[in-house]
């Protein structure tokens, strides 16, 4: 036989191992037997939950760890009918983290939920002796009688398209979208991909939900950023919950056409968005359990009383300036890289972009384009991966020709200790793809990240940056068309530019920070006050002994306060979850 033939067989021969262990697991569980349920896990396992059994955002790792926290969840009453999803692919024979796994999809109930899971079995146990799982992930799907309002659940709308007399569907939503005589019960700070997927989750759900955004117009936060943006993941990776992008949406796509999606989007998901809204502070009363925010309005400040606040401005959201004691020496124009917007202007003139990000480099290049003479200056080391195909070799399960919707499973499912796994793994693909651009630019000077083994994701989920994807600003400080300098060998900035510590003298016209951003906990600092945010604690980065994001998609030590932020696949995947959590403390499902 073929291989192709050979992978059919295997394939087709692992179905009944799922299910026996399935089955095993269901039996243990209802038994509460911690002994049977260590037996059914590698002694290396991990199980992520999200929210079916633990109602939160949870990985247990080992099997003796996984028993015991499974026990406690056990009894005749916690969860039943695990069988194989007949919608999804059925069970394969598939190489993740760097090994081959039985993958399996499959459903189950729970008292208040339906719920779904991955499952990925040791291969070695298919031949007849009871297989055991190298990772189990369990979420909840859906609220039992609190479905979304989707699908043959649609609304039908009859009380407005068969009463003639009462408000059409138009006054409807404006009557909603105005929170004239009623509060809304989730306040979403934040426009972009988190607050439009969170906003639309939670309209699916029944949830009244208000986005505020300080731009004009939806979409403003990408609209406005500089001229030559695209993203830089592919399409497919991107979409929005409930809504694909066209089929005819370019592979990599323009910031403006992205914000007038988002636009779009948000018209046609009904979510109830407040542009040029900002909120100014919020204050948490714990007897009513409802929140008093302040916005600011161009009519003037509304005062809103929500239960639930959802920060969606960002992993990123305040500028960083980091403090140059000679800066205010430079009498040029000196902007941060989130003020930076059209090269236009710059045309014959001299800039200096500091900072050899993702934005920097972006910048620099903008600007050489249109005929500015540019010198990126450096103030750390840097990776650097080409946009393709080593930048996108993390999405390679969206490209396995499967539903996005199972590509999402496969992603959240992924225990961090595998992921990280995964992610040694493609780092070293990356750097040896990559090796000729990285020699040339070694050759010209510029210092690449050589510690970090993890590659440009994990330096997202930890710092937020630190990373460039090369869409050709790389080429040109090899071929030496951007000027490349070291922050170190500036001896100070003067009036007219940057004086080296060689004598020579920099000139700059604009100076642009590339220098990143502050995490989420300022704003919260900023927004709520000490005592808030250091209830909350941190925000975004990884905490290793809980295996996950910090303060992400759960809940926090602040009651009623929720974060979401992340990438376009991020927002989208656990926009749900969190949607749900709310929904379950709205209907006495999860204690308040």
């Amino acid at each position: 036989m073929g291989n192709m033939e050979t992978q059919d067989v295997l394939n087709a021969s692992v179905a009944p191992a799922v299910t026996r262990w399935l089955a095993e697991f269901e039996r243990a569980l209802t038994a509460a037997d911690a002994t049977a349920l260590e037996a059914l896990f590698v002694p290396k396992s991990h199980w992520r939950d999200l929210l079916a059994f633990t109602w939160g955002v949870n990985t247990v790792s080992g099997a003796t760890a996984i028993a015991k926290s499974l026990r406690q969840y056990a009894g005749d009453k916690a969860a039943c009918n695990f069988a194989i999803d007949p919608a999804r692919t059925a069970p394969s024979v598939v190489r993740r983290a760097g090994t081959h796994t039985v993958e399996a999809f499959f459903r189950f109930d729970t008292a208040g939920t339906r719920a779904q899971g991955v499952l990925r079995l040791d291969p070695q146990g298919a031949d007849g002796q009871m297989p055991r799982a190298w990772t189990l992930f369990t979420a909840v799907d859906e609220i039992k009688g609190h479905e979304e309002n989707t699908g043959s659940r649609r609304p039908r709308g009859e009380s407005y398209s068969r009463d003639f007399k009462g408000p059409n569907w138009l006054d409807r939503r404006k009557a909603a979208a105005a929170y004239e005589n009623h509060d809304p019960d989730v306040l979403v700070v934040g426009g972009g991909q988190a607050g439009l997927s969170i906003g639309a989750s939670l309209q699916q759900l029944g949830v009244d939900a208000l986005v505020v955004d300080r731009g004009a117009r939806v979409g403003d936060n990408w609209r406005l950023r500089y001229h030559a943006l695209t993203l830089h993941n592919q399409v497919q990776v991107n979409h929005l919950p409930y809504m694909h992008f066209p089929p005819n949406f370019p592979t990599y796509i323009p910031k403006d056409k992205l914000a007038n999606w988002f636009e779009s989007y948000a018209e046609a998901m009904e979510i109830n968005f407040w542009t040029a809204t900002e909120m100014t502070g919020a204050s948490f009363d714990a007897a009513s359990g409802r929140w008093t925010v302040q916005l600011r309005r161009a009519e003037g400040t509304r005062t809103l009383h929500p239960r639930h606040i959802v920060m969606a401005n960002g992993a990123s959201a305040i500028p960083n300036l980091p403090e140059i004691a000679s800066l205010a020496n430079f009498k040029g124009r000196c902007i941060h890289a989130s003020q930076y917007g059209d090269a236009t202007p710059w045309a014959g003139r001299n800039v200096m972009v500091i900072g050899t990000g993702t934005s920097g480099h972006d910048i620099a290049q903008d600007l050489h384009s249109n005929g500015a003479t540019v010198t990126l200056v450096q103030r750390s080391p840097t990776l650097v991966v080409n946009i393709e195909p080593a930048a996108q070799l993390p999405y390679t399960v969206y490209n396995e020709g499967r539903a996005l919707e199972e590509c999402d499973l496969i992603a959240a499912s992924t225990p961090l200790a595998l992921f990280e796994q995964s992610h040694r793994r493609l780092a070293d693909e990356a750097r040896a793809l990559d090796a000729p651009l990285l020699n040339d630019l070694r050759r010209a000077g510029f210092r690449i990240n050589e510690e970090d083994k993890t590659g440009w994701q994990f330096m997202y989920l930890t710092r937020g940056g630190g990373y460039y994807f090369n869409v050709g600003c790389s080429n040109l400080i090899a071929e030496g068309k951007i000027a490349l300098k070291q922050f170190a060998d500036i001896e100070a900035f003067e009036a007219s530019g940057a004086r080296m510590k060689n004598g020579d003298l920099l000139h700059a016209d604009l100076l642009v920070l590339a220098t990143g951003y502050k995490g989420p906990q300022h704003a919260v600092r900023q927004l709520f006050g000490e005592e808030v945010a250091a209830r909350v604690g941190p925000v975004w980065g990884i905490d290793w002994q809980k295996q996950e994001l910090c303060n992400m998609w759960t809940p926090t030590g602040q009651p009623g306060l929720w974060f979401i932020a992340g990438s376009f696949a991020q927002c989208r995947i656990y926009s749900k979850f969190l949607a749900l959590q709310i929904k379950a403390r709205q209907v006495g499902l999860v204690a308040a």
